[in-house]
Order: C-alpha cells, then structure tokens, then sequence
C-alpha cells in the first residue's frame, strides 16, 4: 500500500481549519485524506468542527465580534444558529494564530455540515474524528449516535468507499465497524488517554496486552489502523505494530525533519498541517516523483 498524506483539519497550517474552503485547498494540493472532527447539533445534524464548544480563537459571532473565551456548545445550537458563525481567520494576537503564521484567512467560511465536505470533494479520503468525550459524556451526544450520523451522511452521498472513522473514544469507532464490517477504521491514542485507556477504550488497558499499545490496538480486529500521537512514537513501536499487521498513520507532524525520521522508520503515512512541506519530504525520500522542471 502506497503512503499516505493526510491532510489535519484539511491543512490548518495554511488554511482555515475545517472548513469547505480548507478541504477543497488541501485536496488541490494533492492529499490522500483529509482528516476532520465531528460534531452533532442539537437539530441532529452532523457538522465539522474541532472542539466540542465553539472557540474564541477561531469563531466570531454574527455581529463579527470575537467569542470571548469558550463558546456554546456544539450540541446546544441548531444548523441554523451554528451557520451565523465565522470560522475563516483565527484571533489576530492569540497563541493560536501565532501557531500558524502561513494561514490564509478565508473571511464568511462557517461551520459546514458533514454532507457539505462530501460534496465539495471528489476524490480524496474522508477521515472523520467522532469528537466525543469518555470523560465528559454529557458534552456529546454519544459515540453510537454520532457513528451513525456520520454513516448515514456518507451513505447518502454515495461515498461510504471514501470514509475512514477514527475517535480516541474507540466505543464509536468499535460501533461503525460492526455495522460496516469492511469500513476502514482508525483508533487514535495520545499519552492522555492510554493513561486513561479504560475510560477511553472502554474496558481493556496497554496492560491487558503486556503494557503495548500496539497489540492493544490489533486485539481490535483486522486491518485496522493505529494513528498515534507522533511524539509518543518509537521506532520499535513501528516495527512491533507493523509485524502485527497494523498500519501506522502518526499525527500531527509539521516538522520535516520529524516527517522524514518517521518516514525512515517505515510508517505508513502522516497526517499533517502543513501537505506542501510533507510533499517536499516524500519527493526527497523517494515517495513522489519530482516536480517537472518548468525551466
């Protein structure tokens, strides 16, 4: 299987994140997947956005005025009430917009519905987060319903070939695997949540396993993939997920010199901010060919 790029929230670190607009640019630049959240609004509708409340870093308000701190959540408010929000620049002097200094504010993007990014692509992977919370149930609604709202969004655009579901929460991502046998699936982890594992993964522990994540992760079927947080990855964890039959898709790499260590240890993609740098080190290491010489 070829490698992968996956595109974080479409390519945050160049445009706004989770949105249309975003999606579309990402896949422009020649991504395989983009990766998103997922919420439900109190209407029912599946709709794209990180956090389950809305970000005063990155949300104004109808009147255009910054939210100030955390916002409602996503759960509280309607389609309708959610698309009055702009979501297209991030907080000119926040830590977050310091972050990604490239991005290129897309003024009158809102919050999109799941069916929408669908729709707006043609080609690339969907790879969709259920954004619920083991340990905040009540800040969602739960992992079985939001599986099934993102399973019946694709199913209606004719696209469940190009839906991978993926949650820290592995009870959603255990929940659309039994109702799509075949559907790619992704289970993510970060030191939080396997020191926590049997709220987030709802029974078993790395220690039910021999103290691996990885052998953890297989224990969940065939062919699924582990998308571990890149700071927390070994080279041996590589090597022991791969002659498990895993495949390894770290997040979030921005850095090249992290991307081409990764790649080195033989995982099997990354998801990422910023594509146009990772191509670059795909094109070096050999995975792409290089760019034609229009001179």
């Amino acid at each position: 299987m070829r490698f992968e790029l996956q595109g974080h929230r479409g390519a945050r670190g160049l445009f706004p994140e989770n949105t249309v607009e975003g999606f579309v640019a990402a896949e422009a630049l020649g991504v395989d997947a983009v990766e998103l959240d997922v919420a439900v609004t109190a209407d029912g509708v599946a709709v794209v956005f990180h956090d389950v409340a809305l970000h005063g870093d990155i949300v104004r308000g109808p009147g255009g005025a910054w939210l100030a701190g955390q916002g409602p959540l996503l759960r509280s408010l309607t389609l309708a009430e959610l698309l009055r929000y702009d979501v297209g620049r991030l907080r000119p002097g926040s830590r977050y917009a310091a972050g990604f200094p490239q991005q290129v504010a897309r003024d009158g993007a809102s919050v999109p519905p799941l069916q929408a990014v669908f729709a707006a692509t043609r080609a690339v992977r969907i790879d969709a987060e259920l954004k619920t919370l083991a340990d905040h149930p009540e800040a969602t609604v739960s992992p079985a319903e939001m599986a099934e709202k993102v399973l019946a969004v694709a199913a209606a655009c004719g696209a469940l070939g190009r839906l991978d579901v993926r949650s820290f929460d592995w009870r959603g991502v255990r929940h659309a695997r039994a109702k799509h046998p075949g559907l790619p699936v992704t289970f993510l982890t970060d030191a939080q949540t396997v020191a926590k594992a049997a709220v987030w993964w709802d029974g078993p522990t790395p220690a039910d396993h021999g103290g691996s994540v990885p052998r953890a992760v297989a224990a969940e079927g065939a062919g699924v993939c582990w998308a571990p947080a890149h700071r927390d990855l070994s080279e041996a964890q590589v090597q022991e997920a791969r002659s498990l039959g895993l495949r390894v898709v770290p997040w979030t790499v921005n850095d090249p010199a992290d991307m081409a260590r990764l790649i080195g240890w033989g995982v099997d993609g990354i998801c990422t901010d910023r594509p146009d740098l990772a191509r670059q080190v795909m094109v070096r290491a050999g995975l792409l060919p290089a760019p034609a010489d229009r001179g």
